[in-house]
C-alpha cells in the first residue's frame, strides 16, 4: 500500500477536549468580566413637584401618644417547675417581675397606673377623634420596660378602637 492509501483509511477525528476548555474559559472569562448595573440608591419615583396648579399644604395629623415608664422596679422572680422563687445573681436565663413592679401610663396629661383606667381614657379619647378616618396613636416605651408591659398596652389600644399605631424608637440612657 502506498502512502495515499494509508492516509486515506485514516479517519480524521476532532478533538473535543481542547474546544470545551476554551469554551469554557470564555465562559469564566465573561462572568468575571461583567458588570451588573446596581440600582442601589436609586429609586425612581415620580412624584409631584412644587409647582403647578393644585399646590395644597397637609394638615398635620395630630397623634395620640401614650408614654409609658416603669415606676418601680419590682422583684425579680425565677420560673421553676414548682412556680416561682426570687431570682439571685447565680441565676440564668429568663426572669419574671413581681407583682410589687409599677408601671405608669400617660395619655397627655392624664396619668394612671391602672391599665383598666388606660383602656377607659383611650376609648374616650378615640370617640371623640371618631370623626376622623384613622386616629394615630403612638406608644412611647420608656427605659427598662419590657415587652410584656408593650403588649399590654397595645392590648388596650386595639381594644379602645385604635388601628394605626407607631412606636417610639430607643432613647439613650440618660433620657428617663
Amino acid at each position: 500500500m502506498s502512502m495515499l492509501a494509508e492516509l486515506a483509511e485514516d479517519k480524521a477525528e476532532m478533538e473535543m477536549t481542547p474546544m470545551i476548555d476554551v469554551t469554557f474559559l470564555l465562559l469564566i472569562f465573561f462572568m468575571c468580566t461583567l458588570k451588573f448595573k446596581t440600582l442601589e440608591g436609586k429609586l425612581s419615583a415620580f412624584l409631584p413637584k412644587d409647582v403647578g396648579v393644585n399646590q395644597m399644604d397637609a394638615e398635620p395629623i395630630e397623634k395620640v401618644e401614650i408614654l409609658m415608664r416603669v415606676v418601680k422596679d419590682g422583684t425579680k422572680l425565677k420560673r421553676t417547675d414548682n412556680g416561682t422563687r426570687p431570682y439571685t445573681s447565680s441565676d440564668t436565663g429568663r426572669y419574671d417581675w413581681g407583682s410589687d413592679r409599677q408601671m405608669e401610663y400617660n395619655v397627655g396629661p392624664f396619668r394612671t397606673n391602672d391599665l383598666d383606667a388606660l383602656r377607659t381614657k383611650l376609648a374616650k379619647v378615640f370617640k371623640d377623634r371618631s370623626g376622623d378616618d384613622k386616629v394615630p396613636a403612638t406608644i412611647d416605651a420608656r427605659p427598662k420596660t419590657v415587652y410584656e408591659d408593650v403588649v399590654k398596652v397595645l392590648d388596650q389600644a386595639i381594644d379602645a378602637g385604635f388601628t394605626d399605631i407607631t412606636f417610639v424608637g430607643a432613647y439613650p440612657d440618660h433620657i428617663e
